[in-house]
């Protein structure tokens, strides 16, 4: 994904709408802004979590099996929860069995698939990973107040509700 480090001036802004007549300025601006608040954000993220050797996509596998009880899950089952194609979960799995922290194995409902499990090795890395994660994102949110936080989520809510109008 590429990220704009170089958010619009008002005079590149000026100079689009000058070109693509009817455009909405703050629009575009406030949306950018958005965006680029979301990959910074993300960027933050990624660095944390470097620190304890993983990257987003394999954490974020790590604590969709720790929300099962069992601490299983199918492929599939967690590619739709991480909203990512079987063959990206395929290559997180891959590199979570590689450094023991998942295993797989066999549905015992049908044997052509397999299921995914936490190992205690996978657990561990989380045990020493979400302290960190949560002071951190504790820190971040409590630079904002309850209620700036509360309209925040009702504006993200609203937008993600409305996402059909960028189809």
């Amino acid at each position: 994904m590429l990220l704009l480090k170089e958010l619009p001036t008002a005079k590149s802004l000026e100079k689009f709408a000058a070109r693509y007549p009817g455009t909405n300025v703050r629009a575009i601006s406030d949306f950018v802004s958005l965006l680029r608040a979301s990959a910074d954000i993300s960027q933050a993220l990624d660095k944390l979590l470097a620190k304890h050797g993983l990257l987003q996509g394999r954490w974020w596998i790590l604590v969709l099996l720790m929300r099962q009880d069992d601490l299983t899950s199918s492929p599939t089952d967690l590619a739709a929860k991480a909203g990512v194609t079987k063959a990206s979960i395929t290559g997180f799995i891959d590199g979570l069995e590689r450094e023991g922290l998942v295993i797989r194995l066999p549905d015992p409902i049908d044997r052509r698939k397999y299921l995914i499990r936490l190992t205690a090795a996978g657990l561990q890395k989380l045990d020493e990973t979400i302290p960190d994660y949560n002071s951190k994102v504790d820190a971040l949110m409590s630079s904002l107040g309850e209620q700036e936080r509360d309209e925040m989520l009702r504006s993200l809510k609203t937008l993600t509700a409305n996402l059909e109008l960028m189809r």
